[in-house]
């Protein structure tokens, strides 16, 4: 009886070695890994860091006014004009804001227009022409202009900079 419990107690002492080589290697990939990622980050911050200073050496105003001067003559660059900027409430509406047109109002404007193509369809076949298709025409939205600016709203447009004088 001695000899079965020693087998066994032998074969759980061997089953956890086996589990804890397992988990201490699966320790081991997980370690390398994160090694492997941390130096991957750390390229990559590198990286950033490289193109910021390289963003802030090409974006020099002396560079590229000296380029401005050099491609004058190709590119004619013009000073952004005041009157060509626009507050967000200038823009025109969205899709989704554009009032619906009225149901009986298209119905009525379709059926005279389907009358009227099929009026032109036969004119045309009569003369011997063919037509690709009848275009129907309907009374559009007009297009909402913006509201113009007040003298008030300018004065509280403007952006402070923020500077010490």
């Amino acid at each position: 009886m001695l000899k079965t419990f020693d087998l066994v107690l032998i074969g759980v002492m061997t089953a956890t070695a086996a589990v804890t080589y397992t988990i201490k290697h699966r320790a081991e990939l997980k370690l390398e890994e994160v090694h492997r990622l941390e130096a991957e980050i750390k390229l990559e911050e590198d990286t950033i860091d490289l193109l910021k200073a390289d963003w802030a050496l090409q974006s020099q105003p002396n560079r590229l006014e000296r380029l401005v001067k050099a491609y004058d003559d190709e590119l004619q660059l013009q000073p952004t004009q005041s009157t060509a900027l626009v507050h967000a409430k200038e823009l025109p509406m969205l899709k989704s804001e554009v009032p619906v047109p009225d149901v009986t109002e298209a119905k009525a404007s379709a059926k005279g227009a389907t009358e009227a193509s099929a009026k032109g369809a036969t004119e045309a076949s009569a003369k011997g022409a063919t037509l690709a298709g009848a275009t129907v025409t309907t009374k559009a939205q007009p297009v909402p202009k913006p509201a113009p600016r007040a003298a008030e709203e300018d004065e509280a447009d403007e952006i402070e900079t923020g500077s010490v004088e």
